[in-house]
């Protein structure tokens, strides 16, 4: 039987004759060498190379034309020289003012100089004025006279010396008296502004004269700009945080690339550099030594803003840009925000939040996304916060879902606005947050089946549209929740493992369907905030907290490593936080300031919007309160607060109502009793049918709702849906 023949393995190519196909040649790679190197080459396949390029060329490198920008960075730009002249100009100003202020100070210091000048000028040409070149004579003959009293001769030449020397010093002393009467007569003759500029011509030189090794006549000035901002100044900061290698002998060693810089850049120095290779160093390792970098360029580390040039803005990854600030670039007066004075805002656009060190715009999108705030009390979260929810406010199609686990009054004017609102942590509360939940859940379904129904055409990549919202009445669901902590460590395990597991589910999957998750929490460990609902939220801020591991839990694990790090603010810093809205993008904003007067003006300005686009619902549309404004009628505080805090609850008893009436305003309802509360709604027109209620089986004292509401006029309830 015969074999198949075998199946060839390859292909064999003539080397030579594939060389002699050859037309072109890449002179950005290597040249291949030909296999006889005695060969003559081709001449009809030989690369033409320009004369000045061939290697052979003398001339060669003194031809090359040098590749060095013809102008300095700073001068390169209108506004790079714009800049660095202001920045002169600040710096002159400052200047002189500094030493002007020290004038009389300079002075003085320069008569003290003067006089030892003039006790050295003096010192100095005493000699001259006695004739001291003739002592030297007169006193040898004078021992020589001592010695040999007979001789006359000797006598008679010491007596002549000795007249010399007298002689020589009366014409010498003569001279300089005239000199200084001369002087003293000019000066006392002539007119103030010559007299000044006789003394100045007379002290200046007296004052240099009588200057020392260490002395200074001016004081050694600290401006507030860095202007000693160099490139060795870099390095050297660099190489002290051991991201440089140190030179061997005298060498300074291995030294960053700049890029562009150092220049002038707003207020404060602007750089880009590579670091070079061959040290190890990445530019991650220099945004890790943020502070140590700091240290040595003489500034606290809050004015350093680093990070790394992306590949797409033309970096690489030991490529840094930096920006160094003249002073702390977060202080100051807050930036009011643009919504404050907006008539309305479409939520599909970015949210103006705030700005950076630079004074630059930062505006968050939050369509798709999920939000997480965290920090120290009294530092701006809640603030921070509301500015999202805000722009919600001012987009009629926008629904509002609100739990505030406090109770406070930062979040009771949404009960204009919020479809749902829960206000505090008790056990009515919590049983609110619940159903609301479910409700939201319930909702996230619909719509995910509707939107599973609809054609290719109108929803295209199976997410809500404004088209949609538009069409089939598909508001987007603002979701905010403020103080996690406080509904979590208020519930039973059962109850907060559910809890969770809802707003990890509103977080995932809700973004398709419409949904804007915006949560806030103080304590943002993982018994407060589970970590498994923190990891799945996109857009992260905190203002300051109190370690880089409080940081890395709000803003995600090895944040701070990379430089987003909000340990570094300080109690100074309100509202100031670092934003994290990518994997390795974040900067630290100076957030707008929206007061809670300007947040109740624009929860009212969203009522009415709302009302006039038929988008009133839930709670809002049953605001007791809400009602009697639009209906121009005043319905007594002490009457609206207590149906606020029995929103959820039918009845309650006094003890309850009292410590949430404290929530929602302590400065008045903080010393009240429950005589004081009595007679304050006996007042306002409040009628209790019973004095005791029954709650969970326990009977105490107590208030119905319903006798409340009764003191409400009958059309404000009808118009609030009650």
């Amino acid at each position: 039987m015969t074999e198949p023949a075998a199946e060839p393995m390859g292909t064999v190519h003539n080397l030579d004759e594939h060389r002699a196909t050859r037309t072109t040649v890449d002179l950005t790679k290597e040249p291949t060498p030909a296999p006889d190197s005695t060969a003559a080459p081709d001449t009809d396949t030989a690369v033409e190379v320009e004369a000045v390029d061939r290697a052979d060329n003398p001339l060669a490198d003194w031809l090359t034309v040098p590749d060095t920008p013809l102008l300095p960075v700073w001068a390169r730009s209108r506004a790079s020289i714009e800049a660095t002249v202001k920045a002169l100009g600040r710096l002159a100003w400052w200047h002189g003012r500094y030493h002007g202020l020290r004038v009389p100070k300079y002075l003085m210091k320069t008569m003290l100089l003067a006089c030892r000048g003039f006790f050295r000028a003096c010192a100095g040409i005493w000699p001259t004025l006695t004739a001291r070149e003739h002592t030297a004579t007169v006193r040898a003959l004078r021992a020589q006279v001592k010695l040999r009293p007979e001789d006359i001769e000797l006598a008679a030449r010491h007596q002549a010396a000795h007249a010399e020397r007298t002689q020589t010093r009366k014409w010498r002393f003569g001279i300089a008296a005239i000199g200084v009467a001369a002087a003293a007569t000019g000066i006392a003759l002539a007119d103030p502004v010559m007299q000044v500029g006789m003394s100045a011509a007379i002290v200046g030189p007296l004052a240099y004269l009588g200057r020392g090794k260490e002395t200074h006549l001016l004081d050694q000035a600290t401006p507030p700009l860095k202007v000693d901002m160099s490139a060795q100044q870099l390095n050297d900061a660099l190489r002290a945080a051991g991201l440089l290698k140190p030179g061997k002998g005298d060498e300074d060693g291995p030294k960053v690339s700049c890029i562009m810089g150092p220049v002038r850049d707003g207020r404060g120095w602007a750089v880009v550099f590579d670091l070079p290779r061959g040290g190890g160093k990445t530019a991650s390792d220099v945004l890790a030594k943020r502070e140590v970098i700091a240290q040595e360029l003489g500034v606290d580390e809050i004015q350093v803003i680093m990070s790394r040039v992306r590949a797409a803005k033309g970096g690489n990854a030991g490529r840094v840009t930096m920006w160094v600030a003249d002073d702390d670039p977060y202080l100051g007066t807050p930036n009011p925000s643009p919504l404050e004075k907006a008539d309305r805002f479409s939520i599909w656009d970015p949210v103006p939040f705030g700005q950076d060190a630079r004074g630059t715009r930062i505006d968050v999108p939050v369509m798709w996304q999920s939000m997480f705030f965290g920090g120290l009390p009294r530092r701006g979260k809640t603030f921070s916060q509301r500015l999202l929810t805000a722009a919600g406010l001012l987009d009629a199609y926008v629904r509002h879902y609100v739990a505030d686990g406090k109770g406070g009054a930062d979040w009771m004017p949404m009960k204009a606005v919020a479809h749902r609102l829960v206000m505090g942590a008790e056990d009515d509360a919590i049983e609110a947050l619940k159903a609301m939940l479910a409700e939201l859940l319930t909702e996230m379904e619909r719509r995910f089946a509707l939107l599973r129904d609809l054609p290719t055409s109108l929803c295209p990549e199976g997410k809500l549209t404004p088209d949609i919202v538009a069409k089939y009445n598909l508001p987007v669901i603002f979701v905010t929740i403020d103080e996690l902590q406080e509904y979590f460590t208020a519930m039973e395990k059962d109850d907060r493992e559910q809890v969770i597991n809802d707003l990890c589910r509103i977080a995932r999957r809700g973004p398709a369907a419409g949904f804007i998750s915006n949560f806030a929490s103080q304590r943002p460990d993982a018994d407060s905030v589970p970590t498994k609902l923190r990891e799945i939220i996109t857009i992260r801020y905190s203002t300051q907290v109190v370690d880089r591991a409080s940081s890395d839990m709000v803003l995600g694990k090895g944040k701070a490593a990379q430089g987003a790090d909000a340990s570094v603010l300080s109690e100074e810093h309100k509202g100031v936080g670092v934003l994290v809205t990518g994997p390795a993008s974040y900067v630290t904003v100076r957030a707008d300031y929206l007061d809670g007067p300007t947040f109740a003006g624009l929860c009212r300005k969203g009522r009415a919007l709302r009302e006039a686009a038929g988008q009133l619902t839930g709670d809002a549309a049953g605001d007791v309160t809400a009602a009697a404004d639009a209906a121009g009628v005043t319905v007594p505080a002490i009457v609206s607060d207590v149906l606020e805090v029995m929103r959820h609850s039918p009845r309650m008893f006094t003890t309850d109502l009292l410590n949430g009436l404290v929530n929602i305003d302590e400065d008045t309802y903080g010393d009240y009793n429950a005589e004081t509360l009595a007679s304050q709604l006996e007042a306002a027109g409040v009628k209790r049918t019973s004095k005791q209620v029954k709650i969970s089986g326990s009977n105490g004292a107590g208030y119905q709702r319903r006798d409340v509401e009764a003191a409400v006029p009958a059309e404000i309830l009808l118009s609030a849906g009650r």
